[in-house]
């Protein structure tokens, strides 16, 4: 029994290992430098591995507990240390957050922070392009500037199908579900506004599963492509801990 009670003890430990060394990965966000070709962005380095770095190198990387920027000369471990970023993460992934938000009242000072996109599925009418979604039975667009109510056209890139975007002043989303904007993904279509902006592309891309950990979401927008994200991503997810 004693034996018996033992094997079982290693085993969960040794199962335990195992699932705490699978959560410990990073992922590429951004690489410059004499030696950016070998970490290409996407490209997945164990959490406890080390790279050497020449001068004028500098890696940027999504770990499961934050970002971190690897500046070289040198050789360097690529975890993170210090506080984790998670509820950072849980809050700027949530799901069905598409309550309007209203940023008129944060202009004041002229040192104020310039507003940022509070959710990683918004769409930035800002910043089009490929757009992964992690639901397409509603697209919500974002905008940086709510001082006046202002429309975007949303253009099919193969027919006459077109699609407003209403913001109200003082508004920073509007919302669009499947009534108004029956979304066909993977399709182009273009983004502009009524003032006569010229149209940018934006295509859509759904997600089949969205990971529940950052470096394991980070893998996947750049797999699909979704480098507006990714950066946004890394960015909220930066952390100063060593």
């Amino acid at each position: 029994m004693r034996w018996g009670k033992g094997m079982a003890g290693g085993m969960l430990a040794g199962v335990a290992l195992m699932l705490a060394g699978a959560a410990q990965a990073g992922v590429v966000v951004k690489a410059s430098g004499p030696s950016a070709s070998q970490y290409p962005v996407g490209k997945k380095l164990d959490d406890s591995a080390t790279i050497t770095l020449q001068k004028g190198d500098s890696v940027t990387v999504l770990t499961s507990k934050g970002t971190k920027v690897i500046s070289g000369p040198g050789r360097f471990t690529v975890g993170v240390r210090g506080e984790s970023t998670r509820s950072t993460f849980v809050i700027l992934t949530r799901q069905n957050a598409s309550a309007r938000v209203r940023t008129g009242a944060v202009r004041s000072g002229v040192n104020a922070a310039a507003p940022q996109n509070p959710n990683l599925w918004n769409v930035d009418v800002t910043k089009p392009g490929k757009m992964c979604l992690a639901d397409s039975s509603v697209v919500t667009f974002w905008r940086p500037d709510t001082d006046v109510a202002r429309t975007y056209v949303l253009r099919s890139g193969k027919s006459d199908y077109l699609v407003q975007i209403e913001f109200p002043a003082d508004e920073a989303q509007a919302v669009l579900g499947p009534d108004k904007l029956p979304l066909r993904v993977n399709s182009s279509y273009r983004l502009s506004s009524e003032e006569g902006s010229a149209p940018q592309p934006i295509e859509f891309v759904v997600l089949d599963n969205v990971p529940d950990a950052p470096d394991e979401l980070a893998a996947e927008l750049a797999d699909k492509g979704c480098s507006t994200q990714l950066t946004m991503l890394s960015d909220r997810l930066m952390t100063s801990g060593e």
